[in-house]
């Protein structure tokens, strides 16, 4: 691999910043940007040539990525990581940010155990233009297709309803609304306390939205964190965005867009924090000093990147959904794939 270039880096460190939290797939547009631009940029931006230290210039951006996440979510880790603790301490699992804790451990596992076993064959075999395309118009209408089964599985659950209602004669209707209206229950959310805060600031955050949605997500199944996390696996195929498929993995469990988001955003985290591990201390190896500084440089402009997109979509998600995404993401693999294999 050549030296990358600080030009080079920045451009991509942007990229991935933005396209990792986006859910049109950081690593497939790291691949397909640099084959369009060819030139020194197919060369030095290459992950599948050998020796090639690109891969490991890529996770290290993607370690800032999950700082940027770690800074914005950081009241939210402090009572998960909080709650991990005290759970272990006290050795049972009782509060909700003991439980979410948890709930990301093992949805973290899948991904955790497919990367160690895949890594070589994404890197040698996956890593190339007609691949990344393919994978990135599938990834589009995966997004489609969920969105599509929503909105008929929501249409489907409210038809009945209606049609029983207009089925009752006008008078007695209004009879049958004030009667389900005095029956309905309100399950209140608990306040979250005892994780070490003071007596000022142990007071009830039921009125805190960010907590309301953890609260929300702590009471998911072992089973559907897992199912979950594992959608994550299929993030190892470039094209294949880790955010978006891990909101489809909730969607599809019923989670709400703005949660599905949310438990997507905390999930990566630690799933990226791990390949950040492995991958780079190999950017200290002798033949990979040229590329530390641009690395740097990237990882900083990523980080910046990041905090700016997790900004804007965690309020996107509460009222929009993923379809523009899928249409970008159809749209630009298939042109992708027709300009590289035909």
């Amino acid at each position: 691999m050549s030296d990358l270039s600080y030009f080079e880096a920045a451009v991509i460190g942007l990229l991935q910043g933005v396209s990792e939290l986006f859910p049109v797939s950081s690593l497939g547009h790291s691949i397909l940007l640099p084959a369009l631009f060819g030139g020194s940029w197919a060369g030095d931006l290459d992950m599948s040539a050998p020796h090639s230290s690109y891969l490991s210039v890529l996770v290290a951006m993607h370690v800032a990525t999950a700082l940027a996440l770690v800074v914005f979510f950081w009241r939210d880790w402090v009572r998960i990581v909080g709650g991990l603790f005290t759970s272990v301490r006290d050795r049972r699992i009782r509060t909700p940010y003991q439980r979410l804790g948890w709930l990301l451990v093992v949805g973290t596992i899948p991904v955790g155990l497919a990367g160690l076993v895949l890594e070589k064959v994404v890197r040698e075999y996956l890593g190339k233009p007609v691949p990344a395309s393919i994978f990135l118009a599938l990834n589009g209408l995966v997004l489609y297709a969920v969105e599509k089964y929503r909105q008929r599985r929501d249409e489907h659950a409210t038809a009945p309803e209606t049609e029983i209602i207009e089925a009752i004669p006008l008078h007695e209707q209004q009879t049958v609304v004030m009667s389900a209206v005095s029956t309905e229950q309100t399950v209140p959310i608990p306040a979250v306390r005892g994780l070490g805060t003071t007596a000022e600031d142990d007071r009830d955050e039921s009125d805190d939205p960010d907590v309301q949605s953890d609260v929300r997500l702590s009471r998911q199944s072992w089973r559907q964190a897992l199912l979950i996390g594992a959608a994550q696996c299929l993030a190892l195929l470039p094209g294949i965005s880790r955010s978006g498929i891990t909101m489809v993995g909730g969607l599809v469990r019923g989670l709400r867009h703005d949660d599905a988001a949310r438990f997507a955003f905390l999930l990566s985290t630690p799933a990226i924090g791990g390949a950040g591990l492995l991958k780079v201390p190999e950017l200290f190896a002798p033949e990979a000093q040229g590329v530390l500084g641009p690395a740097l440089l990237g990882s900083v402009l990523a980080g910046i990147g990041a905090y700016i997109s997790v900004r804007f979509l965690t309020s996107y998600f509460e009222t929009r959904t993923l379809r523009p995404f899928a249409l970008y993401c159809i749209i630009a693999g298939l042109a992708c794939f027709g300009w590289f294999a035909i």
